[in-house]
């Protein structure tokens, strides 16, 4: 059986935590961001996990 390619857009976008999980960063910083609060902005900085409902589908893409 040949071997699973990392799909490369996903391994730029997610990362694994140390119990396995999936870490993603938030939408919506990148630009428009003079009518935006700063405390939504610092938000989007912090890192989310991906819904369980997901994390399966994100898995096969970064094994």
């Amino acid at each position: 059986m040949p071997k699973i390619k990392t799909h490369r857009g996903a391994a730029k976008r997610f990362k694994r935590t140390g119990k396995g999980k999936i870490k993603r960063y938030h939408a919506y910083k990148s630009h428009i961001l003079g009518k935006k609060s700063a405390k939504r902005k610092r938000n989007l900085r912090k890192s989310a996990l991906v819904h369980e409902a997901d994390a399966p589908r994100i898995a096969k893409l970064i094994p």
